[in-house]
C-alpha cells in the first residue's frame, strides 16, 4: 500500500489521486452545470423567449469556478471515486451532494459552518416566495 510519510494513513495517500481524471471531465461538468444553470433561469422567469439564450454567458462564467470547486472538495472529502462514479452515471448522490454544498457555501463566502448557513438562507428564501 501507498503511504507518503510515518503516520500517513491510507485514504491520506490515496486522496488526490483521482484528481487527473476529474480534470478530463471538467469540460463535460461546466457544460453541464452551464445547461443546468440556464435551464433553471429560464424556469425561474417562467419560460420567457430568449432569456435561457440570454443566460447562458453568465452560467457559464459561473460555471468554471464551480466545476474547479467541485472537483477540489471532491479530493478534500475524501469522496472522489463515489463522486466520479455518480458524475459518469449523470447523476447526483449524497456524495456529489456533499461536495456541491461545499462549494455553494464557499463560493457564496459562508463560514465554516456553511452547511447550516446554507440551509438557513434556503429555508429563509423559500419563506419569502411562500409569502408573495
Amino acid at each position: 500500500m501507498l503511504t507518503l510519510g510515518f503516520g500517513a494513513s491510507p485514504q491520506t495517500a490515496r486522496a488526490g489521486l483521482l484528481q487527473p481524471v476529474l480534470q478530463m471531465l471538467r469540460p463535460r461538468l461546466e457544460a453541464e452545470l452551464t445547461d443546468t444553470c440556464a435551464t433553471l433561469v429560464s424556469e425561474a422567469t417562467g419560460g420567457l423567449e430568449g432569456v435561457e439564450t440570454l443566460a447562458k454567458g453568465p452560467c457559464r462564467s459561473a460555471a468554471k469556478p464551480m466545476s474547479e470547486c467541485l472537483i477540489r472538495e471532491a479530493g478534500r472529502s475524501g469522496k472522489e471515486l463515489q463522486v466520479l462514479s455518480e458524475l459518469i452515471r449523470g447523476r447526483v448522490g449524497d456524495n456529489s451532494t456533499l461536495v456541491i454544498r461545499r462549494c455553494v457555501s464557499s463560493l457564496m463566502g459562508l463560514p465554516a459552518d456553511g452547511q447550516k448557513s446554507l440551509d438557513g438562507l434556503l429555508r429563509q428564501l423559500q419563506g419569502e416566495t411562500r409569502r408573495r
